[in-house]
């Protein structure tokens, strides 16, 4: 007999109930190392941040791995910045793309918040907007509720069946070219941004890229469920519950509007999102730039992530890593995996 859980998804349109394996750990030490760091100013959204190098960001402590293990990303609290200029941030972009048929999960601790802030945790095709967006966590100013979305070219929509999983649904048009590039938006409910989030100890998201539907699943600390803690080499979908936001394929063809996927950290400042006036005002006053992006630097403070791991998964026997070397599976990983353990094991009885 099926369980409450496994039944209620196998209802929800969109949601494909799926066994996922392991391909690729970011966490610890190594945190960092298969990552790109920007290395330019915000040309993408008009942000007042330059996105720092990889030598940068370690030599001012912008990007490091904390004693307590987790990686944090953070603006500069510590510069006094002149007009004209723009405050160093960071923006790292994943090296592998991840196929159709993959799941990433993010343990994050903190979310970079406060007035002019303007973090999110991402995946994008490398040519984008060709190939789609998926935005898993998006935050911006003193708002205390995060919110995900697709970005895509024309002729993707959120339908009617995906909204039963999508209480807090914003826009249904996943198009840039309408709504300014809002895409189709859904708000997360509860505290997932801002200090509330951050007070307690943040949580984990799940992201689903299916044929069937891209679903995004949020678990706050205390509700994380059996399946995902620990080091979970495998992921069962059924275990999960029902995503807070799910897009189905009937209203959006997933293999048709999204392409290998490349997952983004990055923490803006004012720019097309926070800078808005209209956006701006409601949780701040006074003007974006030259109040906080040249105020006192003490006011990013909190503006940083801190990101216990990053985990990717594949559906066994097909294709899901596309790096600079040959493209990699679930199986062929997961069979590595084990042999790495296998001598290593063998090298302790030696």
């Amino acid at each position: 007999m099926y369980s409450l859980v496994v039944l209620a998804s196998l209802l929800l349109p969109g949601i494909a109930n799926a066994q996922y394996t392991m391909v690729k750990e970011y966490i610890g030490e190594h945190f960092f190392d298969d990552w790109s760091f920007y290395n330019n100013f915000d040309n993408l959204t008009n942000g007042d941040a330059f996105f720092v190098s990889a030598s940068d960001a370690s030599k001012d402590k912008l990007a490091f791995v904390n004693n307590a293990g987790n990686a944090i990303m953070q603006v500069d609290n510590f510069t006094n910045v002149d007009f004209n200029t723009k405050r160093n941030s960071i923006r790292i972009t994943s090296n592998d793309q991840y196929t159709v048929g993959s799941l990433w999960i993010a343990d994050i601790m903190h979310v970079p918040y406060g007035c002019s802030v303007w973090p999110a945790w991402w995946a994008s095709a490398p040519n984008w907007p060709d190939g789609g967006e998926i935005d898993t966590l998006e935050g911006v100013n003193q708002v205390t509720m995060s919110h995900m979305a697709l970005h895509t070219s024309p002729g993707c929509m959120q339908s009617n069946t995906s909204v039963e999983t999508s209480k807090l649904v914003n826009t249904t048009d996943c198009s840039t070219a309408v709504n300014n590039n809002e895409g189709c938006t859904v708000t997360n409910p509860g505290p997932t941004y801002g200090p509330e989030f951050a007070a307690g100890g943040g949580g984990v998201f799940v992201t689903e890229f299916a044929a069937k539907g891209i679903s995004i699943w949020y678990f706050n600390r205390t509700n994380i469920p059996k399946s995902i803690q620990g080091n979970a080499s495998s992921v069962d979908t059924s275990t999960l519950g029902t995503p807070v936001a799910n897009w189905a394929s009937d209203g959006c063809k997933i293999t048709e509007f999204f392409e290998p996927q490349q997952l983004v950290f990055d923490i803006t400042l004012c720019g097309d999102f926070a800078g808005n006036d209209a956006i701006f005002q409601q949780t701040c006053s006074g003007i974006c730039y030259e109040d906080f992006v040249l105020g006192p630097p003490s006011y990013y403070d909190t503006a940083y992530f801190e990101v216990s791991y990053v985990r990717v998964y594949g559906l066994p026997g097909e294709l899901t890593v596309i790096g600079s070397g040959a493209p990699r599976s679930a199986d062929i990983v997961g069979m590595l995996s084990l042999l790495v353990g296998v001598v290593a094991a063998l090298l302790l009885t030696w």
